[in-house]
């Protein structure tokens, strides 16, 4: 499995569309032009979930494994959903705009997995999916609640609506991604 490089000054160039998206969502504005060169931006094999907090606190966290643009497009889209459809918290507010802290995982391709257990925490996440039912955990999900593979295969499950031990049925299919977890600094 492959992982995902991207150079200092291109991580720092995401965070900033990232940044002014989310300042131009919350704000009603027109969306700044983001047009960009830098091929490592362009790249359309890449995921990417964007997370916003406040503090320590939970202020969205939406993204894809899937992307159906460019890394650049993908962030961009990520960061308003995350500030305004993640269901499991109130839209971000313009009072909070300052406090907000911008992650961004950029995920490797999804690479199907045959033998889960031999994963790695911390290294790898999970994408379970039966059907129509999706489920998608972040690497550093299982290390900040100190769960081991199994955990968090049954986490994973259980975030895709099905049960704990679905990971372990043959028409389940189990992928796994790297992730490259890009942190703005406040």
């Amino acid at each position: 499995m492959a992982d995902v490089h991207i150079p200092a000054a291109s991580q720092k160039r995401l965070i900033e569309i990232s940044r002014q998206t989310l300042e131009a969502v919350i704000r009603r504005c027109p969306y700044p032009n983001v047009g960009s060169d830098d091929p490592y931006l362009e790249n359309i094999n890449y995921g990417a979930f964007v997370t916003l907090f406040n503090q320590e606190e939970l202020r969205g966290c939406i993204g894809t494994c899937t992307p159906s643009g460019s890394l650049r497009e993908t962030v961009t889209e990520m960061t308003e959903a995350a500030a305004t459809r993640d269901r499991r918290v109130r839209r971000v507010g313009a009072d909070e705009l300052a406090q907000i802290r911008i992650d961004i995982s950029v995920l490797s391709p999804l690479m199907r997995v045959h033998d889960p257990l031999a994963l790695e925490i911390g290294l790898h996440g999970l994408h379970v999916a039966l059907e129509r039912k999706r489920g998608v955990l972040l690497p550093q999900v299982a290390t900040e609640y100190g769960w081991d593979m199994k955990t968090f295969l049954e986490q994973t499950c259980m975030k895709a609506n099905l049960a704990r031990d679905a990971w372990r049925w043959p028409d389940t299919v189990v992928s796994s991604f790297t992730a490259l977890i890009i942190k703005e600094e406040k």
